[in-house]
């Protein structure tokens, strides 16, 4: 009965994720100083694209067909400016602030499912929004240490995430994941190879490891994260993938000597607290529907 509730398979999973973004992080911060943001991602994408030839040509049938590309267009390009944004985040920011303030994704999704796909807004996923916001406030502190324009990109970033989460679910219906993540790269590669030429610069043989680490891990944090949630419920995983943040703290200062500030910590927590408690709410509102008399007689 104990490994179900917490299977160990998953565990391990969410701990290759966990340590696939701040690898994700470190190479970007280590690639800003030789390449502009948008060489960054197209490298990311390059490297990405070169791991799935394999399975690319097998799906190469299903990708000729391309049913859903106009919303896989529509996805990409919101997508593609989430990590531009978190990109530079990354470049300027503490990494532990820029994980703290990326786990308003949640938030930002209920919020934008409510006001584009009329989604009800239930009270859980309202307590969730407003313990987000105080959470946000408590990481930046605006008026008392001057507010990070870098912060609020970041936020933005976490936008963009959110509005390509709510694209991927409908995508969900016409695609399989593998086609979704091969779109990803045979799509957001040109965009980046573009945006990049007006500040080119031929990168160094020094950023070969990081470009190498930053396309493998852009794949592999959400693939494991994927694989978690296959055998793990999502109240299990979150407080795991909460780790990050202390863990990209504790990066951030053996590399690059930045301070832990305890009121970044306390606003992350804050933040995490309002999407657990918004996730248990409403798995507990779902299990008393599933219970109702109504709900048998519908079944």
């Amino acid at each position: 009965m104990q490994s179900a509730r917490f299977p160990v398979k998953g565990a391990l999973w969410m701990v290759a994720s966990l340590l696939s973004f701040v690898g994700m992080a470190v190479a970007s911060r280590e690639l800003a100083a030789f390449l502009s943001t948008f060489q960054t991602l197209f490298f990311r994408s390059l490297v990405g694209l070169i791991i799935l030839l394999p399975v690319i040509y097998q799906q190469r049938a299903r990708l000729r067909q391309a049913l859903d590309l106009p919303l896989q267009l529509a996805r990409n390009a919101v997508h593609f400016c989430g990590q531009y944004a978190w990109t530079l985040g990354v470049a300027s920011l503490p990494l532990v602030k820029v994980f703290a303030l990326e786990f308003t994704t949640p938030i930002w999704v209920s919020l934008l499912a409510f006001l584009f796909l009329k989604e009800r807004l239930s009270l859980a996923r309202s307590l969730a929004a407003v313990g987000g916001f105080v959470g946000v406030l408590v990481v930046l502190r605006p008026g008392l240490d001057g507010l990070e324009p870098a912060a609020l990109v970041v936020l933005l970033a976490a936008v963009c995430y959110a509005a390509s989460i709510i694209l991927v679910k409908q995508l969900t219906l016409t695609s399989t994941p593998i086609l979704i993540v091969i779109w990803m790269v045979v799509l957001q590669l040109p965009l980046g190879f573009a945006l990049s030429l007006p500040q080119w610069r031929t990168p160094p043989l020094e950023c070969l490891p990081w470009i190498v680490l930053l396309g493998f891990t852009g794949l592999s944090a959400h693939f494991a994260m994927a694989k978690a949630l296959t055998v793990m419920d999502a109240s299990v995983a979150i407080p795991i993938d909460f780790f990050r943040v202390p863990l990209i703290a504790l990066v951030g200062y053996l590399l690059y000597s930045e301070r832990l500030e305890a009121w970044v910590f306390v606003g992350a927590l804050i933040i995490f607290a309002s999407n657990y408690l918004a996730l248990r709410l409403e798995q507990r509102r779902l299990v008393l529907y599933e219970k109702s008399p109504s709900s048998s007689k519908a079944r």
